[in-house]
């Protein structure tokens, strides 16, 4: 691992130990849906360890902070991919417009599934947030599938620390 990214990983920890601890998992949360390079499992697990019959609330803030993130990096996307596409066509190898259409011709195809699978897996959910964005999936379709898989994904975890925690 990197030396910032260990760094980045030792602050997230430390959030654990302070009183502004549900807040920090709130915006961790929020900001990995977006921009930010690590998952909030890590504080989530961190606070749920330490106090585990308050899990399933630390799952909820995490949950409604990533789907907050969620709706940014899909503005992100909208808004911004106009002034961005060239950086992409430039500088990420075997990106081209045909790769495009059919990036775009499966999140037509298949969106719920693309959102679903990437906010409860650890693929990189903010890639696909901002895709969402840029492919103008259903907003409906892109909130219903953020909420049930990153639900699912922090439930889950919340779940375990509740019954097995102590």
């Amino acid at each position: 691992m990197t030396k910032w990214l260990r760094a980045l990983y030792t602050w997230i920890l430390q959030w654990a130990d302070s009183p502004l601890g549900t807040w920090a998992l709130f915006f961790i949360a929020f900001a990995e849906a977006s921009f930010f390079p690590l998952p909030p499992d890590i504080l989530l697990l961190a606070l749920g360890f330490s106090t585990p019959l308050r899990s399933f609330y630390f799952a909820t803030l995490a949950t409604l902070g990533s789907v907050s993130g969620a709706v940014i990096g899909y503005a992100i996307g909208y808004w911004f991919w106009d002034v961005t596409a060239d950086l992409f066509y430039t500088w990420v190898p075997g990106f081209s417009p045909l790769l495009f259409q059919h990036m775009q011709d499966n999140f037509i195809q298949y969106g719920f599934w693309i959102v679903f699978t990437a906010g409860f897996t650890p693929i990189p959910y903010k890639i696909i947030t901002i895709g969402a964005g840029v492919f103008a999936l259903n907003v409906p379709i892109f909130l219903l599938a953020s909420v049930i898989s990153r639900g699912m994904r922090f439930f889950m975890l919340a779940a375990l620390m509740y019954f097995y925690g102590s």
